[in-house]
């Protein structure tokens, strides 16, 4: 089994492998655990190994990521008499873990939370960190908190039954993971079938992408680090400027990772026109992803549209004295070279949008 270190203000160790779900009623022993899980994952419950836990169903996918959904959780935690002593189990894909997080991070001003993905992608980057959040009809997880896990269990064996194109999904973090830090992670997907989750290569980009998250939280929980030529966890969101509002007018029917391939190509095409990015490795980005089964287009939304959403996105800020919202994107020189892209022209944005529709 891998073990990935968090070395945040508390930290946490990621544990990656199969049976990694069996350290799990060792970690909570003594403990009232409730475990968070969307329906149609309840009969993984028996299977983590935990005596009469409290069940709180939520709905799948990011249909759990509801201000309505959150009140229902809270109130289930209140009818099971859960006190700051115990501990909440995030058992699912991102969205849960995302909403487990949440809920940990507001009953009784913080609980500790013990996250158990189910997914590649939340493995891969939900689960880690101690991002957590809802979303509201105005965008994705604009409401939201920072809450670390006590611990990540990364089972591989619960990948085993997954459809394809929630591997693909997944994968998309994994890459994203080799454009900003590790290049490796770009020539063993090129190289190898990852789409099999029980392979090495597997195991080993997944490793590599969580250590790559561990890194970057443990220098920049908050995100507060970025200036200049200083990229701290802002570049975990490569690709996902535009992808957040894709997403949103979509209403959350395509996957995350899917608008991620999307934003990443958009994202490059951006870094060559702002930061030198060579077209070699903006076709590569489309090869990579397409080669995993990931859309590299998109034309279903108009940009005008999806340019009013990105106002909302996180990283953008209020230009002191008019008050105008200026946009910064992430981007790359190279990969795992990072740098902003702050305010780039209208034009610009326009242009790498509709490179989009004529790839």
């Amino acid at each position: 089994m891998n073990l990935v270190e968090v070395a945040t203000a508390q930290p946490y160790r990621v544990r990656i492998g199969s049976g990694a779900v069996t350290e799990l009623a060792g970690l909570v022993a003594g403990r009232r655990v409730a475990v968070v899980c969307p329906e149609p994952l309840l009969g993984l419950v028996g299977r983590v190994g935990l005596d009469d836990p409290i069940i709180i169903a939520v709905p799948d996918a990011e249909a759990a990521k509801s201000p309505d959904v959150l009140v229902r959780g809270w109130q289930g935690l209140a009818e099971a008499g859960m006190t700051r002593g115990d501990v909440i189990v995030g058992l699912g894909g991102g969205a849960t873990t995302d909403l487990a997080g949440f809920l940990a991070a507001t009953w009784m001003r913080g609980v500790g939370v013990i996250q158990v993905p189910t997914t590649v992608l939340a493995m891969a980057d939900a689960a880690i960190g101690g991002k957590t959040g809802i979303n509201i009809p105005a965008g994705k997880n604009l409401v939201g908190a920072f809450h670390e896990p006590r611990a990540v269990l990364c089972d591989t064996d619960l990948l085993t039954t997954l459809p394809v194109r929630e591997v693909r999904s997944g994968l998309a973090e994994i890459v994203k993971c080799g454009f900003i830090n590790d290049p490796v992670i770009l020539d063993l997907v090129e190289g190898h079938d990852v789409l099999d989750v029980t392979s090495k290569a597997f195991v080993e980009v997944l490793t590599r992408a969580v250590s790559v998250k561990a890194a970057v939280v443990s220098g920049d929980l908050h995100e507060r680090t970025s200036s200049r030529g200083q990229v701290g966890r802002e570049r975990l969101n490569y690709g996902h400027t535009l992808a957040h509002a894709v997403e949103a007018h979509k209403h959350f029917t395509w996957r995350h990772g899917e608008t991620d391939a999307v934003g990443m190509v958009f994202a490059a095409e951006l870094s060559r026109r702002c930061l030198g990015l060579s077209v070699e490795v903006v076709d590569r980005t489309r090869t990579i992803l397409s080669g995993i089964g990931l859309p590299t287009t998109f034309d279903e939304v108009a940009w005008a549209d999806l340019r009013a959403t990105m106002n909302l996105d996180k990283k953008t800020r209020l230009e002191p004295g008019t008050g105008r919202r200026v946009l910064r994107f992430v981007g790359i020189r190279e990969p795992g070279e990072v740098a902003m892209i702050v305010d780039p022209s209208e034009d610009v944005l326009g242009e790498c949008y509709r490179s989009l529709q004529s790839a």
